[in-house]
């Protein structure tokens, strides 16, 4: 899951000021088409592993930081999907927050008192939208399920015979069906089967490998590119001959060099020129997006964006923990090439001219060269102890690595405009 990460103080006690904001991560909620229809906001203050809304206080800090941060720049416009407590809606603590762009995330065991219930209606007239996560379908919570426009179902909790009754109990309701915590292509295919609308969790990345999977000859040209790409300097003509055997390619790369990824003070017009006007080490940074945007063109876009954040991240860490920028840049994007050409990382790995320390990086071997790419994965899933136990070894403070992660972001969401 995509994330986002920047400091921010609470403001309040001092019970409140110990919960200053180390992280913040969004994991996508997507349709069965793959597109993202929204993004649920994880939050953690260094103190609480968990911050899905299980206290007063955690909310509280949750939705101070969210105003901090903006939704918009969060979720990228998408619906936010905000963890709350019973209280924090009795008393409008979340009337902070933008209702057309918030779905407030209420935990599906909260006793429906009289006043929750007119707190949800108030909320939802309001523009408001609500869901019910972890939900077990507890018979006396129906008043809360009428309300609801999302249901949410962790199907790691909730057995399939479970599931089956639990979707049958929830016939006539309007509320769209979320399965949470889906993994892998076979949980994905069934909670589909299952009649599930809306999936969250990391399957998308993990595609099922093709048996005797062979990749296309165009592809392969795209690989070869990549390993005169870490040829230092680079051969212009032969680079230029590579990238002009395939049209679709070459116009990808044009478009990011005319954009504003690549920060060009005036347009070019062949592969050759753009190579010359931006330099090595930035013709290989848009190069490299230009044939991970060609590989992922049958994939949920996520995947996409996911490889862009990542590199970039690599990228602008390196230097804080004596790494190569662009040897990162290349570890974080080919990280999820895999699920994109549906091949397994190991024969991946074989096709590519990768040091063997890069390799195992991406095979994941626990070594320094991999240190970044493990931060962000665990970024992505909302593994707050694990990141901050990857910082304390990687002479970088969680801000530094907090700050590079917003930049690539941001610069993530810039790159996918300028190829769209």
């Amino acid at each position: 899951m995509a994330t986002h990460a920047r400091t921010a103080t609470v403001v309040g006690s001092a019970e409140e000021q110990a919960g200053e904001l180390r992280y913040v991560a969004r994991q996508p909620i997507l349709d069965l088409h793959g597109a993202a229809r929204g993004y649920e906001l994880l939050f953690w203050n260094g103190r609480n592993l968990t911050t899905r809304g299980k206290s007063d206080l955690a909310t509280r800090t949750m939705l101070d930081n969210t105003v901090v941060f903006g939704l918009e720049e969060l979720t990228r416009g998408l619906p936010a999907f905000v963890n709350c407590t019973a209280d924090s809606l009795t008393e409008e603590w979340v009337a902070v927050l933008p209702p057309h762009m918030t779905v407030l995330e209420l935990a599906s065991d909260a006793e429906p008192t009289p006043s929750l219930l007119a707190a949800c209606r108030k909320l939802k007239a309001s523009g408001f939208r609500l869901a019910l996560t972890d939900f077990t379908g507890i018979p006396d919570y129906r008043s809360l399920v009428d309300l609801a426009d999302y249901i949410k179902v962790d199907i790691h909790k909730v057995s399939t015979l479970a599931r089956a009754n639990l979707l049958r109990w929830l016939t006539g309701s309007t509320a769209s069906l979320v399965a949470q915590n889906v993994e892998t292509q076979e949980q994905y295919g069934q909670v589909c089967k299952e009649g599930f609308d809306l999936f969250q969790g990391y399957y998308f990345c993990r595609p099922e490998p093709l048996q005797s999977h062979r990749i296309p000859g165009n592809r392969l040209v795209h690989l070869e590119i990549l390993e005169d790409l870490q040829s230092d300097p680079v051969d212009l003509q032969r680079l230029s001959q590579l990238v002009m055997c395939d049209a679709s390619l070459a116009y990808r790369l044009l478009r990011l060099v005319n954009s504003p990824v690549s920060a060009m003070r005036q347009e070019v017009t062949s592969i050759q020129s753009a190579l010359m006007l931006v330099g090595d080490a930035t013709f290989r940074r848009i190069a490299m997006l230009a044939i991970a945007s060609d590989f992922n063109t049958n994939q949920p876009a996520e995947i996409l964006r996911m490889a862009f954040e990542r590199g970039r991240f690599c990228e602008l860490a390196a230097p804080l923990c004596g790494l190569s920028p662009s040897e990162q840049y290349l570890i974080g994007m080919v990280s999820l090439f895999p699920a994109m050409l549906l091949i397994v990382m190991e024969d991946l790995v074989r096709l590519l001219p990768l040091r063997e320390t890069a390799r195992d990086a991406l095979l994941g071997k626990d070594i320094p060269e991999g240190m970044l790419l493990h931060w962000v994965v665990c970024q992505e899933h909302g593994d707050w102890a694990e990141c901050d136990a990857i910082v304390r070894s990687s002479g970088m403070s969680h801000e530094q690595a907090m700050r590079c992660h917003a930049l690539a972001v941001e610069w993530a969401e810039a790159a996918l405009k300028s190829n769209a």
